[in-house]
C-alpha cells in the first residue's frame, strides 16, 4: 500500500509538469497549424485572423502556379541545397578528420583562428564575397551559390569533435594491414560516423534551402530563382494575397520538414556525439 501511495503522490506531482509541457507543445505547433490553415483560406479570411481550415487551397495553388514559376524555383532550390550538402559534408568531414587525427600545435592554432570566423556575421563578408565571385565570373552559377557554404567553421568543429570518439587503434591497425589514408577515411571513418553525417546533412540542407540574402545578391537571373526568393516576390506590391503567400510558404517548408523527420533520430545521435 505504501508503494502505491508513493507512486500516486509522484504522479500527482508530475501533473503540473505535464500541463506545462502540453501548453508549450501547443504553442510550438500552432504556427505550423496556422500556416497550413492560412493556405486553405482567402486573403481576407487570413487578414481577419481565421484559424479554421477552409476550402480555398486549390485556388491559392492555381494562383501561385500562374503568377510565379513555382516548379522552377523548387527545382533550383533542390539542386542548390543537395549540391551544397554533398560538397559541404565531404569538405568539412575531411577537414575535421584531419584536424583531429593529424593535429599538432600549429594546426590547433589554425583551428582556433578558424573558430574566430564564427564570430564574424555573414553580412560583414557579403561585399568582399561578392567582389571575389564577380571577378571570378561566377555570378548566376551554382559554384558561386555554394562557394561560401562549402566550408563552415561550425561543421568542421562538429566533425572534429565527433572524430575524437573514433578509436585511434583502429587507424593504426588499418595502416599495418596496408590501407592508405584515403581508404581508412572512406572505408572505416565514413561508415562509423553515419549519425554525424546525418546531423550535418540536416543542418546544411536547411541552411542552403532557406538561404535568401546571398542568392539574392549573386543570382540576378530569374532562371536562378529559389523558393525563399519566390516567397519574397509574393510580398512585394501594393496588395498581398496572404492565402497565396501562405501556400507558397507551405511548399517552401515541406522539404525541410521531411528531411528533418526522416533523419531526426540520426540527427539527435549526431548532435550528442554518438558513434556507431
Amino acid at each position: 500500500m505504501t508503494e502505491k501511495k508513493n507512486v500516486s503522490m509522484i504522479q500527482r506531482r508530475l501533473i503540473p509538469t505535464y500541463i506545462f509541457l502540453v501548453i508549450v507543445s501547443i504553442i510550438s505547433v500552432f504556427p505550423l497549424y496556422w500556416m497550413i490553415s492560412a493556405a486553405t483560406n482567402t486573403s481576407t479570411d487570413v487578414s481577419r485572423g481565421k484559424i479554421v481550415p477552409g476550402g480555398y487551397f486549390m485556388q491559392n495553388f492555381k494562383n501561385l502556379v500562374s503568377q510565379q514559376p513555382l516548379w522552377k524555383a523548387m527545382g533550383n532550390s533542390f539542386f542548390y541545397a543537395i549540391l551544397t550538402t554533398v560538397v559541404c559534408l565531404l569538405v568539412c568531414s575531411i577537414a575535421g578528420y584531419g584536424f583531429e587525427i593529424y593535429h599538432d600545435k600549429w594546426k590547433d592554432k589554425l583551428f582556433s583562428t578558424l573558430l574566430l570566423a564564427m564570430m564574424v556575421p555573414q553580412v560583414a563578408t557579403m561585399i568582399p564575397l561578392f567582389q571575389m565571385v564577380s571577378k571570378a565570373k561566377l555570378l548566376n552559377t551554382s559554384v558561386g551559390f555554394i562557394l561560401p557554404m562549402v566550408s563552415t567553421p561550425f561543421m568542421i568543429m562538429m566533425f572534429r569533435q565527433n572524430a575524437r570518439a573514433f578509436p585511434i587503434d583502429i587507424i593504426e591497425a588499418a595502416r599495418i594491414d596496408g590501407l592508405n589514408e584515403v581508404q581508412i577515411f572512406f572505408q572505416m571513418f565514413f561508415p562509423t560516423m553515419r549519425s554525424t553525417y546525418a546531423a550535418a546533412a540536416v543542418i546544411t540542407f536547411m541552411n542552403a534551402w532557406n538561404a535568401y540574402l546571398w542568392p539574392k545578391v549573386i543570382m540576378t537571373d530569374n532562371k536562378s530563382l529559389t523558393m525563399p526568393m519566390l516567397i519574397a516576390n509574393l510580398i512585394t506590391g501594393y496588395v498581398t494575397d496572404y492565402g497565396m503567400l501562405m501556400c507558397g510558404v507551405l511548399f517552401c517548408s515541406i522539404p525541410t520538414m521531411v528531411v528533418f523527420f526522416v533523419l531526426q533520430k540520426q540527427f539527435a545521435e549526431g548532435i550528442t556525439g554518438a558513434v556507431k
